[in-house]
């Protein structure tokens, strides 16, 4: 098995790469990850350096992997700003770090793609070798593979990395015929609360549109933009895509890109752009000009339930964070990460508070899943794991 090592996915084909990057993901394809690159979301200036990772054999690729090297932690969503804190205090630099993630995109996906049909850990051991190559080269100080799927995480724990454990609330299908259905599994109070804000929404005078992104015009994607940056302005503080990536998502993404719209007298109110491919749909931006009761819930959570059902899907990832998602039938999922460290003393520190806060969190969800809107006999299996494939487990069509 050869491992190369590139600065740009131009230098990597197009086909070969989304060979390897699996049915269910659109974060992890060649135009996902090209376009942030190219746009220069990522890169020197942006403060994401990256090295992607191809592992070819017989002049075949079968597995690939990126990596960003960074001097912050901003846009990760997993949150080591503290482990970074205790380290500069001990006198021990945090700073570079190699980071294995979709930039800015807290979405549990594949790492080490591996092309069908070849062994996993194999091919997985070679990218990790080359992941330590970059780290070493690099000097950077610790390596964090962020988001990784179940699978991948236990590999990583094997392979000597810290596991962290984290969550987020997610929306999944057994199989419901429709919106009715799955309403059907809810307590009377939650149903009764959803059916409420729906109807206050759809009685607002709002048109609704939940469409792909290559239907939407050029000034509509730019109306995205200024809503993404109306949310970052109040929320975040710190815009990571810029109206480059906004201008040229369309013709690259497009076809990946599901977008929520409101509209009032033909102007938009609101607006939601997420990303989907095969059975999983992915909430990523909201933002509105206005307010209107209900409107967030409409087109983050609702919209994305509706069309997931109504395309067989099997999961809707709504973001990070969210409490509140609990009452709209997001229920808390285990999310994981990987972590090593050049220094063994921050390494058993970390250890040890991962131990205890993992302890912690699963109790945590344990009892949000229990306070949640679902009926007892209809709760799903505690506890739920994101990135382990989901499958229906009654008829979609309602037998």
């Amino acid at each position: 098995m050869d491992i190369l090592i590139v600065p740009s996915l131009s230098e990597v084909d197009a086909a070969d790469w989304n060979r390897v990057a699996g049915d269910d993901n659109p974060f992890v394809e060649h135009a996902f990850l090209k376009l942030l690159e190219d746009t220069g979301c990522v890169g020197p200036g942006a403060g994401w350096v990256p090295h992607y990772i191809v592992a070819q054999e017989d002049g075949r690729t079968v597995g690939a992997t990126f990596t960003y090297l960074k001097d912050n932690s901003y846009g990760e969503y997993i949150f080591d700003w503290g482990w970074a804190d205790a380290s500069h205090r001990a006198g021990i630099p945090y700073y570079p770090k190699l980071v294995v993630a979709v930039p800015f995109t807290p979405a549990t996906g594949p790492r080490f793609l591996v092309a069908p049909g070849e062994d996993k850990d194999r091919v997985r051991a070679g990218l990790l070798q080359g992941v330590i190559e970059v780290m070493k080269h690099t000097e950077a100080m610790s390596l964090h593979v962020l988001f990784c799927d179940a699978d991948e995480a236990g590999f990583l724990e094997d392979a000597g990395l810290l596991r962290r454990s984290t969550h987020q609330f997610h929306w999944r299908n057994p199989g419901y015929a429709d919106f009715d259905d799955f309403l059907g599994d809810l307590r009377s109070s939650a149903r009764k609360q959803i059916r409420k804000e729906r109807r206050r929404v759809h009685e607002s005078g709002l048109d609704i549109a939940f469409v792909r992104g290559d239907e939407l015009d050029d000034d509509d994607w730019q109306v995205l933009y200024k809503l993404y940056l109306e949310t970052a302005s109040r929320k975040w503080g710190r815009p990571y895509l810029n109206r480059a990536f906004f201008r040229e998502a369309k013709a690259h993404v497009g076809h990946l890109a599901r977008v929520g719209i409101a509209r009032r007298d033909g102007r938009v109110l609101a607006g939601t752009l997420s990303f989907e491919k095969g059975p999983h749909l992915y909430g990523r931006y909201w933002g509105a000009f206005a307010e209107q009761d209900g409107l967030h819930f409409e087109l983050c959570y609702y919209q994305h339930i509706e069309h997931a059902i109504a395309q067989r899907m099997t999961l809707v990832e709504a973001g990070a964070q969210g409490q509140h998602k609990v009452k709209r039938g997001y229920l808390p999922v285990i999310t994981h990460s990987a972590h090593l460290f050049r220094t063994e003393g921050l390494g058993h520190a970390v250890a040890d508070m991962l131990a205890r806060e993992r302890e912690h969190m699963v109790h945590e969800i344990e009892a949000w899943q229990k306070e949640g809107p679902f009926r007892e006999d209809a709760l799903p299996p505690f506890p739920a794991e994101a990135g382990v494939p989901l499958t229906f487990v009654r008829d979609p069509d309602g037998a």
